[in-house]
């Protein structure tokens, strides 16, 4: 099974090229610019069909939360018309695609996890841009599969953990947002599942569960909760570690609003694919051993040429 995704960067991109081998029988292609750039809707097609995909991971994405604000044509045209295309260039090429979108589509207001059938509500560029992206994707390819997330990270590009670590060899304390919640995801766990899903559809001609997804990891903290563990399990490594203050989302003002609740119930997920993601903690706990291993052997490199 050939998997093509777009986005040669991206921590999901880079967690599906770690696992496809590890896997016999799956070959993951990775496409980014300028053979393939969302921004040129012109590149879409003649790269994926170069690249002879099963499936397509549509990945790609415009993902400066605040700096979309500003940039709103820009995130547009890579989140909505972009996406869009790359799921018209899976149906020409007669493929699924699945799609990578985020829990920005809710605006956070409702009391427990989201699902599925709730109303979105964007509050911000970003996330109306990738909701966009996901009606962009349904009009043109009924083989897709949308699959929302939250939280993401992981060893790879810059997200949570690795400024959480980066900032705890700096200072003693970290002041971090409490009032805001959800389910950290680990790309690692996020490429598992993809992969899982696309034997269910490269197996089954049939398949007829299609839609929306919500994917992300098990249970639930704040993002202040969600530091204190990283850094927590970095002490306990002889990593980095700092005293976490947790702040309300006032004292941390930001261009573009954040949902207040980010969390996301799976059971669909989990009840189609018969896959869960592991607990968070776990996945925490693997992330964060291999970015301390990382920041250690940098340590002993510079240490070795001063």
């Amino acid at each position: 099974m050939r998997l093509v995704v777009t986005g040669r960067d991206g921590q999901v991109a880079a967690s599906l090229l770690e696992a496809g081998q590890r896997r016999d029988g799956i070959e993951v292609v990775t496409l980014g610019r300028p053979v393939l750039d969302l921004a040129r809707p012109d590149t879409v097609f003649d790269a994926l069909a170069a690249a002879r995909p099963d499936i397509v991971v549509s990945a790609a994405a415009y993902t400066a939360v605040d700096q979309a604000e500003d940039e709103p044509d820009l995130a547009f045209a890579v989140n909505a018309v972009g996406a869009g295309k790359v799921a018209e260039a899976a149906a020409k090429l007669g493929v699924p695609v699945i799609h990578l979108s985020t829990d920005y589509v809710f605006d956070g207001t409702k009391d427990g996890a989201y699902v599925e059938t709730d109303a979105t509500a964007p509050l911000g560029v970003y996330g109306a841009s990738k909701l966009a992206g996901e009606l962009a994707v349904a009009a043109v390819n009924p083989r897709h599969l949308i699959l929302r997330t939250a939280w993401v990270y992981s060893p790879f590009g810059k997200n949570f953990v690795k400024t959480m670590l980066r900032l705890a060899g700096d200072r003693d304390e970290i002041a971090v947002v409490a009032d805001q919640w959800g389910n950290p995801t680990s790309a690692l766990d996020i490429a598992d599942s993809i992969l899982h899903a696309a034997a269910v559809l490269r197996g089954d001609d049939s398949f007829d569960g299609y839609g929306i997804y919500h994917l992300a990891g098990t249970g639930e903290t704040s993002w202040s909760g969600f530091a204190r563990y990283v850094l927590e399990t970095s002490r306990a490594l002889g990593g980095p570690c700092a005293k976490v203050r947790d702040i309300a989302t006032v004292e941390y003002p930001t261009k573009a609003s954040r949902p207040r609740n980010s969390r996301l119930s799976t059971a669909k997920f989990a009840v189609t694919f018969g896959w869960r993601a592991p607990a968070w903690r776990n996945s925490a706990d693997e992330i964060v051993n291999r970015v301390s291993v990382g920041c250690a052997r940098t340590l002993l490199q510079s240490d070795g040429n001063s």
